[in-house]
């Protein structure tokens, strides 16, 4: 280890960083004056390095590990990192894909960064106060690899509050379009670059979106937390007689209405602008069937002390949807915690098929899309979980 760089020093038998990029403040013994967001190099209790990362004393989660090599955070290693994360996504012309999640995060060794792709823009979101110092590291590296690509800075306001910088929203360099038209899988969506959810389309559910348009031919289908009608439109576009969309923010309605309407469908759907809970209870009441349902809500636990309230939500939902599938119909349902695992998840679910006195066979364990990928040591990196339900 080079000697003169600050230093951030594990308590003895605090180990996991060797493997997991997280260092709380409860895992160190001592740390080197260092402006906030600057690089650190970690070492062990006994003094070997451990690897290198950007430091922040503010938040509980104060370092994340960017590299385990002894090499400097500096435009080289921006460079060859988004490299590897754009290398991993390239298709069978060699390019990635116009449509796709470029960098995510901890898991393309880039923790703090999220890069999506919409056609001609690369929406960027840092998550960290250190990767917003990065910025002009990789905002450079990522027009050096996709030269013909404006990049638009769209920081995580609730992350840069936590981590104590202004988030970023505007252009990187020169002004791109404000609103992209992309097309997954044969649907047409109008992203509005800077505004709404996420970075403009939730990716994560991009594959589970086509497995709905092959289930949907001749169903009802119900599309619940809807956004801007992602499921119901490849539904629709597969062929189902009706979708019905419930989604309460104005925002979402407005560019559901708008992707409807791209792919010729608005005439077989409807919109309930309301809450979602209120509404199944309401087409349960009026004994409505629907032969595929979707339920893809926000994160109901955003914390572990929130697990208990997180787990009656859930299983509200689910309850509420299994009363209205038709025997046979299939019901696909996620949760985007990361604090609510697999097995806890699978009991909700559970739990409320038994008390809908609905049998279901498990069809499929759904997750996020293969460009969101994952890594086995960062079980973080796995946040999107769902099942593919069948009613017996």
């Amino acid at each position: 280890m080079k000697r003169g760089r600050p230093a951030l020093r594990l308590k003895r038998g605090h180990e996991a960083a060797r493997t997991h990029p997280w260092i709380f403040k409860g895992d160190v013994a001592d740390a080197s004056e260092v402006e906030p967001g600057s690089e650190v190099t970690v070492i062990d209790a006994g003094g070997r390095f451990v690897g290198r990362g950007f430091y922040n004393p503010r938040p509980a989660l104060c370092c994340r590990i960017l590299t385990w090599a002894d090499e400097p955070l500096d435009a080289g290693f921006f460079q060859r990192r988004i490299a590897a994360a754009v290398g991993l996504r390239r298709g069978p012309s060699q390019a990635p894909p116009a449509l796709c999640r470029l960098v995510w995060s901890e898991a393309d060794g880039l923790p703090g960064l999220v890069v999506d792709r919409y056609g001609p823009v690369l929406v960027a979101q840092c998550l960290t106060l250190g990767m917003a110092r990065a910025r002009s590291l990789f905002t450079a590296a990522l027009g050096g690899i996709l030269a013909d690509a404006s990049v638009f800075d769209m920081d995580d306001p609730t992350s840069a509050r936590l981590e104590g910088f202004s988030a970023a929203l505007g252009w990187a360099g020169g002004p791109g379009p404000r609103t992209v038209r992309v097309i997954e899988d044969g649907v047409t969506f109008e992203v509005a670059i800077g505004t709404g959810h996420k970075t403009g389309l939730y990716l994560d559910q991009r594959e589970n979106r086509a497995r709905v348009g092959a289930l949907s031919r001749d169903r009802d289908v119900l599309d619940a937390f809807s956004y801007t009608a992602g499921f119901a439109c490849h539904a629709l576009r597969g062929g189902a007689r009706r979708a019905v969309c419930i989604e309460s923010s104005p925002e979402a309605i407005a560019g559901a209405r708008m992707n409807l309407a791209l792919n010729g469908v608005a005439d077989r759907a409807e919109i309930s602008a309301t809450n979602v809970f209120d509404e199944l209870r309401r087409l349960e009441r009026e004994g409505a069937r629907f032969g595929v349902i979707v339920l893809d809500p926000p994160p109901f636990a955003r914390s572990r002390s929130a697990l208990d309230a997180a787990a009656r939500g859930y299983k509200e939902i689910n309850l509420r949807a299994l009363r209205l599938l038709e025997r046979g119909g299939s019901l696909l349902t996620f949760s985007c915690s990361h604090h609510v695992s697999d097995t806890m998840f699978d009991e909700i679910c559970r739990d409320a098929a038994a008390d809908a006195g609905v049998r279901l066979r498990v069809v499929d364990r759904l997750g996020q899309a293969h460009d969101h990928p994952v890594v086995l040591t960062i079980p973080e990196t796995r946040y999107l979980k769902g099942l593919h339900l069948e009613s017996l």
